[in-house]
């Protein structure tokens, strides 16, 4: 399986990898020049950047440029957005 084969033609599209007890984990498909709209998660989360390039932003005004490998962890109850810098491929714990 790979994660870009899960995905449509929309310009953000979200694909549910792994439900456990516990956690999940999404397969988020972000097109370049397009933007996953601002959204407050109740958890703490961990995006991980699997290909492309993209660029997560918060309210607080922290940025971090991701590329293949990277990740960052998101606070809960913080507003936060990320752009496709390219079209990229990511992953997404909670």
């Amino acid at each position: 399986m790979n994660i870009k084969d899960k995905h449509s033609e929309k310009v953000v599209s979200a694909y549910p990898l792994f439900k456990g007890v516990e956690g999940s984990a999404t397969a988020i498909q972000i097109k370049k020049g397009e933007q996953l709209k601002e959204h407050i998660t109740k958890t703490e989360a961990f995006l991980i950047c699997v290909s492309g390039s993209a660029r997560f932003e918060n309210e607080k005004g922290e940025t971090h440029d991701l590329t293949s490998g990277d990740s960052v962890l998101i606070e809960a109850m913080v507003k936060h957005w990320v752009d496709g810098m390219e079209t990229s491929q990511l992953v997404l714990l909670k």
